[in-house]
């Protein structure tokens, strides 16, 4: 074995110390095909409202743009395999959806742990230097895994493991180190086109396209204010994120459950009680909420969310309408605004009725629902 190849695999055994499920080695230098791709996406507006997309686009097309010392990529994942099958909760309209990556958790601190460790550790072996990346960087990681042989880059757009499906979280140390890299994964998504398929938003304008302004995951995290009412009545049940397109892909026959107990799913955001999500005020959310990655998203908004799987339920009772009823007063005007959209979802004679008594209410948002409801 060569002392690359040596230095190599003590690399991976000391990220497997460290709780890593897979770990590769790219070269840090770039590749023309990830960098149109991000242009593309931003030219057609794909990206929705976030605008640190196309703020630092030039850093995110290649490591070198971003560390121009930085000869190696380690790639490394953790597994997060759920324990059953996420799309069983869609059954359930009373109860809010949470994708199962933030029902434990914020993974940004459990692998930000371990990937400094895991550099602290080449650092002392090698004298090089390093940087530690975790989702928060202008790094566009699922290119980087893919050509880094972690999986590939599915029609829907994330990363596919033949190990581990669709469940993987991650991270990457980039190093002036020049290592062994590894083959690229190849493209198995065949004909399969289940992911694409199941979508309820039709985000996917074809197959390895997405437009995030129709996405689930974009809507209910990162996009801020009113959701395009067209939109609403397919969100279902899903309060944040979505994970239709992840569950549904066949690879997912060679998942694993995840291991990793910093990261085990938490009970209280397994199929939560709507009525209990929308009495949350702002400090109850951050508490509720404290650890996971959910805070994110802002009560507001979480609420607007919650709202809006309220107002889809097929057959809301007494209580669900009394819990919407009481947001009218809300002092986030998106939520007033959202809960005029949920009662007339409900029982629309009562929404305008309801409606009516908000035409005194300041907010351009509320009125616009307003009028909406006027000419339904």
């Amino acid at each position: 074995m060569t002392v690359a190849a040596q230095l190599k695999e003590k690399i991976c055994d000391a990220a497997a110390a460290q709780g890593f499920d897979a770990c590769h080695i790219v070269s840090a230098e770039s590749d023309a095909k990830v960098g149109q791709g991000l242009q593309n996406f931003i030219a057609s507006g794909h990206h929705g409202q976030m605008d640190w997309m196309e703020s630092r686009m030039e850093a995110r097309t290649a490591p070198q743009k971003l560390w121009p010392e930085a000869q190696s990529v380690i790639m490394l994942g953790v597994n997060y395999g759920p324990e059953c099958d996420p799309l069983a909760a869609l059954k359930d309209d009373d109860k809010g959806v949470i994708s199962v990556y933030a029902q434990r958790r914020d993974y940004h601190d459990v692998i930000k742990k371990k990937l400094k460790a895991l550099a602290r550790w080449l650092v002392d072996e090698t004298q090089a230097e390093v940087k530690v990346f975790v989702d928060t960087a202008p790094v566009m990681e699922k290119p980087l895994a893919m050509r880094a042989g972690l999986g590939w880059q599915g029609k829907h757009t994330n990363l596919v493991s033949r190990q581990f499906g669709s469940w993987l979280f991650l991270g990457s140390v980039f190093t002036t180190l020049e290592l062994l890299p590894d083959a690229p994964e190849d493209d198995h998504c065949g004909a399969c086109r289940a992911c694409l398929d199941i979508c309820p938003t039709n985000a996917f304008p074809a197959p390895y396209q997405l437009d995030a302004r129709r996405c689930i995951s974009y809507l209910t995290i990162e996009h801020d204010g009113m959701i395009d009412r067209n939109l609403r009545p397919l969100m279902g049940n899903h309060i944040y994120g979505c994970d239709d397109c992840l569950a549904v892909c066949p690879w997912n026959k060679f998942a694993q459950i995840s291991k990793e107990m910093k990261l085990a799913m938490q009970a209280d955001y397994d199929r939560p009680d709507l009525i209990t999500l929308s009495q949350l005020d702002d400090a109850a959310f951050r508490q509720f909420f404290a650890s996971t990655p959910v805070k994110r998203s802002g009560r507001d908004n979480f609420i607007r969310n919650v709202l809006i799987a309220l107002g889809n339920m097929a057959q809301p009772e007494a209580a669900h309408i009394e819990a919407v009823e009481a947001r009218l007063d809300d002092v986030s005007d998106v939520v007033r605004a959202s809960a005029i959209w949920a009662l007339a979802q409900m029982d629309i004679a009562a929404g305008k009725t309801l409606a009516e008594k908000m035409r005194d209410d300041d907010s351009a948002l509320v009125q616009q629902e307003v009028a909406a409801l006027a000419d339904a």
